[in-house]
């Protein structure tokens, strides 16, 4: 019996992650005058880890982020280090007072190549979506349409 043993070149890989995550407590605190600067600078830390950002776009109390991942990338470690250092840059920035924070947790949805057109359109509009559905219902949504398994009382913090 002969055994071939085939060697690839290189890695290759196509792996899109819908990322979504929320304001401590979703208060309503990234606001107009900067949030465009916030998002040049989360897109800059998710660059600086070499991973490729499609699109990025929120409300006041929430983000979603649509990024395409190298397959050795831990999305825990990414989102960790998006939440830190754009929490920090926040703070450092006086853009609001007191200190700013994100709630912990995130979801995380993988999403296929055929998806990705109309989820670049989607987190476009979010100020349209969020004239008819709120964040925790859209979110529930989302659990609901990956068919993830949750409990409903750790999904939110309650508004302090």
């Amino acid at each position: 019996m002969f055994y071939f043993l085939i060697q690839m070149a290189n890695t290759y890989s196509q792996l899109y992650v819908h990322l979504v995550f929320a304001v401590k407590g979703r208060q309503s605190l990234i606001h107009n005058e900067w949030k465009e600067t916030l998002y040049k600078y989360i897109g800059g830390i998710i660059r600086n880890q070499n991973e490729k950002l499609m699109i990025l776009n929120g409300m006041a109390d929430h983000v979603h982020i649509l990024v395409g991942i190298k397959p050795d990338k831990c999305i825990s470690d990414l989102v960790r280090d998006i939440k830190s250092h754009s929490s920090k840059f926040i703070n450092d920035q006086d853009f609001v007072k007191g200190r700013f924070e994100w709630q912990e947790g995130f979801g995380a949805f993988s999403v296929s190549q055929s998806l990705v057109p109309k989820l670049i359109v989607y987190i476009q509009n979010q100020e349209m979506h969020h004239k008819k559905r709120s964040f925790q219902s859209e979110y529930l949504g989302f659990l609901k349409a990956y068919e993830i398994d949750f409990k409903p009382e750790y999904l939110f913090e309650a508004i302090t």
